[in-house]
């Protein structure tokens, strides 16, 4: 449950820690005082989207942190899987940052993390109810959402989404496959054609680089061949002069002479040899590179035609050799699965006959247990709904086949009859705002022993109800919190007054700025509170009938 919210600096709030309590907390206050801004503070935590204008206005930066404990085994184990199990106390500290710029950090238990993990996290920890998920009731695209919750249909719904997946996948190869006789012979006559143009150039890797260097060494020839005489003149002499070869052998033998008389001069001897002979090793180079530029000019020219061959085709499949003959090895497998499209079609077709008899066999499985989860939601609903002050309504779940889609075969729909006797008919045709708000509440009622979820927040549920019906709200909102811990941001004094904790939401002006401050009551304060939200001012009958109310809450034992 949620133990703890720290906000600083969200909206008109600069600082609050709010404490919560197991079972029904209620949080009520003036209009404008703050209320959805605490709710929006515990979407923000929990990952959904919000505006860098929640953040206050002077402040850079913006931060919640809500602290959760005594998690249900359920949500410990998804945590775990997730990679953020609780600490060793069972508990979990969820953070969130947001800065004026509109960027923002995560973290769970110290660890970061993502703003999609962060709701995925949330949604294991909190349900919250706002008007938005009233106008979801008007929606029938939702309510088999409701439905499959009820039932514990979502691992059926997910083994049917893997079938058809797969059935999408054959059927996307089988459409790509299948192409008109006009196009197939088309694109193998292009395939053919490009293939063996490839083939026919017979390129090898690296062949182009091979090529650029032997040109440049071609068109470069008379240069590379005056250096290479005059260094090997220089080195080996000509009829004229010297070269440095005998002058360097000379020099050597008379150091070597001098070796008899002066020590030290062997080893310089020596290393005079040694450089003479890697002269004359140099000179026997310089003669192997004159040799290699003795090439008939033809030789340029077929080097040129080559890599002009060579640019064409780079020009049509690539920007390298490499890269064309990876173009050539796709089109030779398209070439082939063309050419023997046939048997792939047939193939493919088995593939889709299966796939889409499994997709249909999960489909009618997971319309089975619709079926039988409809019948239970029906049941259950109305009587929450006889609970709540509407005994007269009922509540249809129509089903009718559609095609496969990712939500399997069917199209569900709550059907309300208001009273007895009358057709049912779709529920954004009949139903009232303060209808709206109990018949969600019944639904979420039904499904909470259904879900492992162990916090609902209720924001406003009161919406267009009142007198007894709120005193039933409440009655409800309490016997919920048995098992599950509830919030509730009330205007009501029906419903505030069943509840086991009380939250006061209030505004204060200081120094020309806006604060806002949250409040546990006590027995005292509560009744004040109470008396405030029946007479709009505290007064001596208003804080009558607030005592009144708590008493009576109190001595209803059987109800709370």
């Amino acid at each position: 449950m949620l133990v703890s919210l720290q906000i600083e600096n969200i909206a008109v709030i600069e600082k609050a820690a709010i404490a919560f309590d197991a079972g029904f907390n209620a949080l009520t206050g003036e209009t404008g005082a703050g209320k959805s801004i605490v709710i929006d503070a515990i979407n923000a935590v929990l990952g959904e989207r919000i505006s860098r204008d929640l953040v206050r206005t002077g402040s850079r930066s913006a931060g919640v942190s809500a602290l959760f404990t005594d998690l249900s085994a359920g949500a410990a184990a998804a945590l775990e899987e997730l990679g953020y199990p609780p600490d060793e106390e069972g508990a979990l500290l969820v953070q969130r940052t947001i800065s004026a710029d509109g960027k923002g950090t995560c973290r769970i238990n110290g660890q970061l993390a993502t703003v999609s993990i962060l709701r995925s996290v949330g949604r294991l920890l909190v349900n919250i109810h706002g008007q938005h998920e009233n106008q979801a009731l008007l929606s029938p695209e939702r309510h088999v959402e409701y439905l499959d919750r009820l039932g514990g249909l979502l691992p059926l719904l997910e083994e049917y989404r893997a079938a058809y997946r797969t059935m999408c996948g054959v059927r996307s190869r089988l459409e790509a496959a299948d192409m008109d006789e006009a196009e197939k012979a088309r694109r193998l006559d292009m395939l053919r054609f490009q293939t063996g143009e490839i083939e026919a150039a017979a390129l090898q890797a690296g062949e182009e680089e091979a090529l650029t260097a032997q040109r440049t060494l071609y068109r470069n020839a008379e240069k590379i061949a005056g250096a290479v005489i005059g260094a090997r003149a220089a080195l080996s002499g000509d009829e004229e002069t010297e070269g440095a070869l005998s002058g360097v052998s000379r020099a050597a033998s008379a150091v070597r002479d001098a070796a008899r008389y002066m020590e030290g001069a062997g080893e310089l001897a020596q290393r005079m040899e040694t450089a003479l002979y890697e002269l004359e090793e140099c000179a026997g180079e310089l003669r192997d590179y004159a040799q290699r530029l003795d090439f008939d000019p033809s030789e340029l020219d077929e080097t040129e035609s080559r890599l002009e061959a060579i640019h064409r085709l780079k020009m049509k499949y690539g920007g390298t050799v490499e890269e064309i003959l990876t173009y050539y090895e796709r089109a030779q497998q398209e070439l082939e699965a063309i050419e023997t499209s046939d048997l792939l079609l047939s193939r493919l077709t088995k593939e889709l006959e299966a796939a889409e008899a499994a997709a249909r066999e999960k489909a009618a499985a997971l319309t089975a247990a619709r079926r039988e989860a409809a019948a239970r939601f029906s049941r259950d609903v109305m009587e929450e709904l006889a609970f709540l002050d509407m005994p007269g309504v009922s509540l249809e779940v129509a089903m009718e086949p559609v095609p496969l889609g990712t939500g399997g075969g069917d199209r569900v729909e709550f059907l309300i009859a208001a009273n007895p006797g009358e057709p049912p008919k779709p529920i954004a045709r009949i139903a009232s705002g303060g209808e709206l708000s109990r018949i969600m509440l019944a639904i979420k009622s039904v499904l909470a022993d259904a879900d492992d979820i162990d916090t609902l927040i209720f924001d406003e549920i009161d919406t267009g109800i009142s007198g007894r019906a709120a005193r039933k709200v409440g009655i409800k909102l309490r016997q919920t919190a048995a098992s599950r811990q509830v919030l509730c941001v009330t205007h009501l004094a029906q419903i505030a007054s069943l509840a086991h904790h009380h939250l006061l939401i209030s505004k204060t002006v200081r120094e020309g700025r806006t604060y806002t401050e949250v409040t546990p009551l006590d027995r005292e304060a509560r009744e004040r509170e109470l008396a405030r939200i029946i007479g709009g001012e505290v007064t001596g009958p208003a804080l009558e009938a607030a005592r009144e109310m708590l008493e009576k809450a109190a001595g209803e034992s059987a109800e709370g």
